[in-house]
């Protein structure tokens, strides 16, 4: 896998609006059915995590672990994060593809 080739997709479906920031937020669109893949940084608290994973679960949305950290992460996307999901389906396809 090419770590940053997946960071730069990252980065391409921020700019087309389809990227979601923020443990509160994202928790919001999974309970609203528009998330449709969680992904979050490998050194993210569990602190942080826990209600995001819990809702993900519960709205039976796929939550996966990068296999990058929070400053990469953040670095890629240009603001401070360490959990996103994506609300399009191409580009939640595509990124599972990548990190598998």
């Amino acid at each position: 896998m090419n770590n940053d080739r997946l960071l730069s997709f990252l980065g391409l479906c921020k700019r087309a609006g389809c990227l979601i920031s923020g443990a509160e937020t994202i928790t919001k669109a999974v309970r609203e059915g528009k998330a449709l893949l969680v992904l979050y940084a490998s050194d993210v608290s569990d602190n942080s995590l826990k209600g995001v994973v819990k809702a993900a679960e519960d709205g039976g949305v796929t939550a996966k672990e990068l296999p990058r950290t929070k400053e990469e992460l953040s670095f890629a996307l240009g603001k401070h994060c360490g959990i996103v999901c994506t609300t399009d389906k191409g580009f939640a396809d595509k990124i599972l593809t990548m990190i598998d």
